[in-house]
């Protein structure tokens, strides 16, 4: 290829790398599943600037946690508290409700009741209402209701 060739290559690439990043942000529904689904579908990871290259996340190791049924009807509980508190931190920060992501302007689609949120966005916070339930077992605790 000539080096002609490779430039305009060059040039291309970084447009839909700019332009991918764009689209990250703008049809962002409420937060990082769309940018992790965008991101893994189109291996954009090396093209964005790692500020830790040396870090390896490494969460407590919850596989062999089961939680009984009383713990687990807890996940719905907490997913609407995490969204709330969420939500709650975005308003005293001055966003508001918009139907598009606009981190200029501070509008966000997810800056509603937890029952009007997107059902992947109810997975999300119950993911992490789980997580959280199953470190907490992990770690040694125990969780009682008095």
């Amino acid at each position: 290829m000539s080096a002609r060739l490779r430039s305009q290559a060059s040039i291309v690439q970084k447009t839909a790398q700019r332009a991918a990043h764009g689209l990250m942000r703008r049809f962002d529904e409420c937060g990082m599943l769309w940018h992790t689904w965008f991101v893994g579908t189109y291996g954009l990871r090396d093209s964005m600037p790692n500020r830790f290259p040396d870090y390896i996340p490494s969460p407590i190791d919850t596989l062999h946690v089961e939680l009984p049924e009383e713990i687990l009807a807890l996940t719905e509980h907490l997913a609407q508290h995490a969204h709330n508190v969420w939500a709650q931190g975005r308003l005293a920060e001055g966003w508001t409700y918009g139907p598009v992501r606009d981190d200029e302007h501070k509008r966000h689609p997810c800056l509603v009741p937890y029952h009007e949120l997107p059902d992947s966005e109810k997975q999300y916070d119950r993911d992490t209402a789980l997580g959280t339930l199953k470190a907490i077992i992990a770690l040694g605790y125990r969780i009682t209701k008095s």
